[in-house]
């Protein structure tokens, strides 16, 4: 199965892993059956929850990502024309949070299964979505 983090499942899994659900960690686990990847819409999210004052890092944010994708063993796709287009093609209903969009669209493009902990994705039937606290 491929996995796309999104932002929370992100942060969690560097700063509070034990947020995962046991099935959420197994699959982030088991690196060779489920290849993951990170968004740059999740770098666009975090460096907003920066600059409001929501989040705090202890190293800069590109060494953060760094060594985040490295524990992981994850890629990081960046958002690319065809996520783009996707984001506002995506069939409504469906809130809007840019980054949000750009996460579940990034999600249908790569073929992945979005782990999070948003109800709103995880009720959206058009992405094949992962509960990151079950």
């Amino acid at each position: 199965m491929r996995l796309l983090l999104d932002t929370d499942a992100l942060i969690w899994s560097q700063q509070q892993p034990e947020k995962f659900g046991e099935r959420a960690r197994s699959l982030l686990k088991a690196a060779r059956a489920n290849p993951r990847w990170i968004s740059a819409a999740s770098a666009l999210e975090i460096a907003r929850l920066i600059w409001v004052g929501r989040l705090r890092l202890m190293v800069p944010l590109e060494t953060w990502l760094a060594t985040a994708a490295e524990t992981l063993n994850a890629e990081r796709l960046p958002i690319d024309e065809a996520v783009a287009i996707e984001a506002y093609r995506l069939p409504e209903p469906l809130h809007r949070d840019p980054a949000d969009r750009l996460l579940i669209a990034t999600a249908r493009v790569h073929e992945c299964h979005l782990i999070t902990s948003d109800s709103l994705i995880l009720d959206y039937a058009h992405v094949r979505a992962v509960d990151a606290r079950r």
